[in-house]
């Protein structure tokens, strides 16, 4: 009788178990973040841009902002989150926006090479060359493509992609 009790219970336990495992694991996995969904968003807006589809593009870049910006409130101060933000904004002409989001961004992590790199972008186009080659010499070690594309957009061999 113990033995059967005992049997039965196990039995129970490991179908609960198996059906809390199997439903929540299903659910959480296909749920993307609000980050997430931006970053998928820039990629699509970036292709559209580089196929000379601005409106398009400048659609999935505010929709990305949006979500940054929700991203931004429920974990605040993630460096990629800002400089996503700062790319975002930027690419929809707000370059005081924009650099307020990069400098957020480093002030939390001083060498990061995307928010160096964007922020570089930045202070060309806005023709400050002179701050555009103080990131530069943040990346000067990085052994990155970040310092490469930064480089070619301030000696003007190469125009800013994004």
């Amino acid at each position: 009788m113990i033995k059967n009790l005992l049997f039965i219970f196990c039995l129970v336990t490991l179908l609960t178990m198996n059906v809390h495992a199997a439903g929540s694991g299903d659910s959480s996995s296909k749920v993307k973040s609000h980050y997430d969904k931006a970053v998928s968003l820039i990629k699509q807006a970036k292709k559209y841009e580089k196929k000379g589809k601005t409106e398009k593009a400048n659609k999935r870049y505010e929709k990305a902002l949006t979500l940054l910006i929700k991203s931004n409130k429920e974990k605040p101060n993630q460096a990629d989150t800002l400089n996503y933000l700062g790319f975002t904004t930027r690419k929809l002409g707000d370059y005081t926006g924009g650099e307020k989001y990069y400098l957020q961004g480093l002030s939390i992590e001083p060498n990061h090479n995307g928010i160096n790199e964007y922020l570089g972008e930045l202070y060309v186009t806005t023709n400050r060359i002179n701050l555009a080659k103080e990131r530069l010499k943040v990346l000067e070690n990085c052994n990155c493509e970040e310092y490469n594309e930064l480089k070619e957009i301030i000696d003007g061999t190469k125009k800013s992609k994004y």
